[in-house]
């Protein structure tokens, strides 16, 4: 049967690399289903993002284009993806061409039944030495601190089952959301596969992440999001236990 898929991609600034990726996902997704459709949103960017994606809605009936009027940040862009998907499977990446659409094929093979998420991870990181360094330093600490069994949780390259979010509610705006998004879903229990995908370099425009004040502010917000997801939840199961080894005395 027939896979049915929505392919989104968050964009801020990306009216240089939108084009590509949408006629990709579109090439790809006529290959593989009848059933797909294609969101692209667009995040209040401030090039001619939004004039771009207006071209290609004449060209591409199945590309809708959701635009937040200000800058909600990638994890509002995500949000705003998932909730305005309407297929069974939500695939997602980022709209600045660091991967390629294409290799979503890969994620759908693996997409096998009792299977929730397919999660990529980078072959190589094709980025600037000090990106690495500080990326190789992030997920050993994410992976750390919360426990998470992914190898690459900050590959944004995604194929997942849209009945998860009946379960899995996400709630942050910054890049955070990719450490909360997989921590609940491994929490939930949910079987996850994970493949190997390719990472390019960066053709236009330029991180959003990496300044001071954005590395700041993200790390402020994981600190808050693991005392929620790890520490308060911990306290929260060994008071049960405790309530709960009380009324087995009695």
């Amino acid at each position: 049967m027939a896979p049915s898929i929505t392919a989104f991609f968050p964009a801020y600034n990306d009216a240089g690399t939108i084009p590509s990726m949408v006629i990709a996902a579109d090439m790809t997704l006529r290959s593989l289903t009848d059933d797909y459709e294609i969101v692209v949103v667009n995040d209040g960017s401030r090039d001619y993002t939004p004039d771009v994606l207006e071209e290609l809605t004449r060209s591409y009936p199945r590309l809708r284009v959701v635009h937040h009027v200000k800058n909600r940040g990638y994890g509002g862009a995500l949000r705003s993806g998932f909730a305005n998907a309407t297929k069974e499977l939500v695939f997602y990446t980022d709209g600045d061409a660091q991967y390629d659409p294409r290799e979503m094929v890969l994620l759908l093979e693996a997409m096998a039944p009792g299977i929730d998420v397919v999660n990529g991870y980078k072959v190589k990181r094709s980025d600037p030495l000090h990106r690495v360094v500080i990326g190789k330093l992030y997920h050993w600490t994410v992976r750390t601190a919360f426990g998470l069994a992914v190898r690459d949780v900050d590959c944004d390259f995604r194929l997942i089952r849209r009945r998860v979010f009946d379960k899995v509610r996400l709630e942050r705006d910054s890049g955070v959301i990719c450490v909360e998004m997989m921590k609940k879903i491994q929490d939930a229990g949910f079987k996850i596969a994970q493949v190997p995908v390719n990472h390019y370099h960066r053709a236009y425009g330029r991180s959003q992440f990496f300044n001071f004040g954005r590395v700041f502010r993200v790390g402020v917000d994981l600190i808050r999001l693991w005392q929620e997801l790890v520490l308060h939840k911990g306290q929260s199961q060994t008071q049960t236990d405790g309530v709960a080894a009380v009324q087995e005395q009695r």
